[in-house]
């Protein structure tokens, strides 16, 4: 632990400390720590560390690469210096690291990086390992350190420590090395600026570096390289920095690159929005009904290939580029999942309580996954669209592009829009410098075009929704999640999304031609309507359907008479009397001819036996009725079917399919009930009561109250002992492992005497208690030692 990270704690007064728990969420997760040294030991843990930096900008980056360089702990001055600006310039950058407990000031005005840091950077600006690194390694003898120094006209004598201590000072100095390099073999020079600039680490010819004479031999001799490999060198920092000069200074980008903005309407951005998010509901809709119809078959390496993205968009009505996105955004969504049996993607079991949730609520849900969704459904490689739902290696890193390009457009005031890509991929690369370069340029093109089709992007600039969804990165999860509340329940984008779902239309204009229009995005419920009993001609801001003696028979088999239909779409608007009079003569037409399912043929050779089971009073949950004498047709499964009859009295026999009988096992049959969808579903609640974010002022002052961490560090620790003779209904096994609570905060489930159990950790021992965090409680309580009758292991 670091203990200038504590006194820096220590110094903090409220509001600064605040300041850096609002920065850092993860130090004050539950459970939170208690006191500073518990604070300052989160703060300083190497991923969280590095889940930091990922999210700073250029100039803090920069700095910290200048500390590294620098070595040590540099001063504010030191800084400036090396990176030729003024000390004002370097002050609110390091500011916004302080804030966020990546580095921090001393006493001494001295500046202190986190270790993790250095293992995110091994060649910081473009240079090595310091020259001491290489030079105390135990790869090289102190009589090879002495050969060193005769070669470079040094004393060989002293100490190992003197002798190194020679050698840097010479190779460090840039006049020094300057006037060693006189002498070098002609070539020298440039194979070093090479590495200079180019390196630190480069490949070689190993056999140069071991033949006379070479530019190579003569570096390894004097300390200016380093093989590490036969055919990799490496040269260490300081001959870095003398070969580049006194006049190098670091990079550093206070300000971030110009971002060309156009003058926008907004008006037209809302609208465009207003009419992208229902047709997108109303197409998601279309391609998961389409799938719980038919199973979406995988391609035998993974993903859905270009063939059935084809026939989907081609079914549903949508172009291949939505498909594609929507299959991939509904996936992520858990609405679809692979289902063995099927041979295929099929809906989920949170497909069911989707389509029954308002509109907006779907809508949220839908974002809420392509938030979080590790690929881009729209990105091109190598000239086309790897397969959908297929592994993409960049992952992660794609869903951060995505949060970095959101919170780049967030900048822009509304009304403007950006003028270029290429100007925009430059502010989000000064935003998040650490995310790959290549793939940001090749995925914001993809991005961007995929948040059009969402109703995030219109006129490129942010619609409403989308200004909702960018402040929502820190809480937006990732792909293995099946649902976000604190991003589908967001009250800033639950307000955006019912605006958005509020243009939707739901009346349409019927004609006599037997057409329907709706002039706008149709709402999900009409779109549904239209499609049962009609074919649908256009979509795009006026939609067209058109009604056919076959659409209105499809309405009918799914259920649909007349009348309900006839009732349906009147509560759209007005119908024609062509309408009417088509609905109402295939309805009688419809049922000339019926096919029934069974679930078990019963037969017999007597018909007055069959009579007097269709007519049983405790048979007619069977559901049998004559189709001749001698035939009984039963609703019931064949197995249900025998069990009834034998249970009334009757000894029936089961037959196979070619009529003989089987005793040995039983008969297969079975009724395939089709309900609407398929399926019955519960609406889930309005949405899950989110627990409140921790409030970073109430635990900086709880923390400040609570004391520095030195008084409770000086207690002798005597967890054993106490536990031992407090403990006492516990054995000695139980009694080790309520120490591992204390000691490891390993975490353990409690009985006390009373029956009351609990789940602890991150236990502390005073007073003849236990204070541990409980989970169920979410806080810290006091559990007496005496009480507690038994522990165990809680995985």
């Amino acid at each position: 632990m670091d203990d200038h990270l504590i006194g820096w704690l220590t110094s903090l007064d409220e509001d600064r400390l605040a300041r850096v728990l609002a920065n850092r969420p993860d130090a004050i997760a539950a459970p939170w720590p208690r006191r500073l040294d518990a604070l300052a030991q989160r703060l300083t843990d190497t991923f969280a560390v590095m889940e930091v930096m990922r999210g700073l900008p250029l100039p803090p980056l920069e700095l910290l690469q200048a500390c590294l360089v620098i070595g040590g702990r540099p001063t504010e001055d030191e800084l400036a210096r090396f990176l030729g600006v003024s000390a004002s310039a370097v002050i609110p950058w390091l500011d916004h690291l302080y804030d966020h407990a990546v580095a921090w000031p001393g006493r001494d005005g001295r500046i202190t990086v986190a270790e993790a840091v250095a293992r995110w950077w091994t060649a910081p600006c473009g240079l090595g390992e310091p020259l001491g690194a290489y030079l105390d390694s135990w790869k090289l003898s102190t009589d090879a350190l002495r050969r060193m120094c005769r070669v470079l006209d040094l004393s060989p004598h002293g100490g190992r420590r003197q002798v190194i201590a020679r050698i840097t000072a010479l190779l460090g100095d840039c006049e020094r090395l300057g006037s060693l390099l006189d002498d070098a073999p002609d070539g020298t020079l440039g194979m070093l600026d090479d590495f200079a600039w180019d390196g630190p680490v480069r490949s070689v010819n190993g056999n140069r570096f071991i033949t006379p004479g070479t530019p190579e031999k003569w570096a390894l001799d004097r300390g200016l390289l380093f093989r590490t490999q036969w055919d990799l060198a490496e040269m260490p920092r300081e001959v870095a920095l003398a070969l580049r000069g006194p006049d190098y200074r670091g990079p550093f980008t206070p300000y971030p690159p110009d971002l060309a903005t156009a003058e926008s309407d907004a008006d037209a951005v809302e609208h465009a929005m207003c009419l992208a998010a229902p047709h997108v509901l109303d197409r998601a809709t279309a391609l998961l009904e389409n799938v719980d119809k038919t199973p979406l078959p995988l391609l035998k390496n993974g993903g859905v290939g270009v063939r059935e993205i084809k026939r989907l968009a081609r079914e549903t009505g949508c172009a291949e580029d939505e498909t594609r996105l929507l299959l991939e955004v509904c996936a992520v969504a858990r609405l679809i999942a692979i289902d063995e049996e099927a041979g295929g993607l099929t809906p989920a079991g949170r497909y069911d309580a989707w389509r029954l949730e308002e509109a907006p609520m779907r809508l949220r849900v839908l974002l809420a996954a392509w938030w979080r969704m590790e690929r881009s459904s729209l990105r091109r490689v190598d000239g086309r669209h790897p397969a959908a739902l297929g592994d993409d290696p960049a992952g992660e890193t794609i869903a951060r592009i995505r949060w970095a390009l959101f919170a780049a457009l967030a900048e822009i005031p509304e009304g403007r829009s950006f003028a270029t890509l290429p100007e925009l991929v430059q502010r989000v690369h000064w935003r998040a410098p650490l995310l790959d370069r290549e793939l940001l340029d090749g995925c914001a093109a993809a991005v961007l075009e995929e948040a059009r089709l969402l109703g995030l992007v219109a006129c490129d600039a942010l619609t409403g929704l989308g200004r909702a969804l960018a402040p929502l990165a820190g809480v937006a999860g990732d792909e293995s999640r099946e649902c976000v509340p604190e991003v589908e329940h967001d009250p800033a984008l639950a307000k955006a999304a019912t605006h958005a779902m509020a243009s939707a239309r739901r009346t349409a204009l019927f004609g006599a031609d037997l057409t329907a229009v709706v002039t706008g995005p149709p709402s999900v419920e009409l779109a549904a309507l239209l499609d049962r009993a009609a074919d649908r001609e256009s979509q795009g801001s006026a939609s067209v359907w058109r009604f056919s003696p076959a659409s209105v028979r499809r309405a009918l088999d799914g259920g649909d008479t007349a009348d309900t239909l006839i009732a349906d779409l009147s509560e759209a608007g007005t119908l024609p009397q062509p309408l009417t009079y088509l609905i109402r003569d295939v309805a009688r037409r419809h049922g000339e001819v019926t096919v029934s399912s069974v679930g078990c043929i019963v037969q017999g050779s007597d018909p007055t036996l069959l009579a007097e089971i269709a007519a049983h009073r405790k048979l007619a949950k069977l559901g049998l009725r004559l189709l001749a004498p001698t035939v009984l047709a039963g609703a019931a499964p064949a197995a249900a079917t025998l069990a009834a009859l034998r249970e009334a009295g009757y000894a029936p026999v089961p037959v196979d399919d070619t009529g003989e009988i089987t005793i040995r096992r039983e008969p297969q049959g079975g009724r395939l009930i089709l309900l609407p969808g398929g399926r019955v579903a519960e609406l889930e609640p309005p949405g899950p009561l989110l627990e409140p974010p921790p409030d970073p002022r109430e635990h900086a002052r709880r923390l400040l109250v609570s004391g520095g961490p030195v008084a409770a560090a000086a207690q002798p620790r005597q967890t054993w002992a106490v536990i031992g003779r407090m403990a006492t209904r516990l054995p000695a096994a139980q009694q080790s492992l309520l120490g591992f609570v204390v000691d490891r905060d390993v975490r353990a489930m409690i009985t006390l005497a009373d029956g009351v159990t609990a789940t602890v950790s991150h236990g502390e021992l005073r007073s003849g208690v236990l204070d541990a965090w409980c989970e169920e409680a979410g806080d810290y309580l006091e559990f007496p030692l005496n009480e507690i009758a038994s522990v165990t292991a809680d995985c």
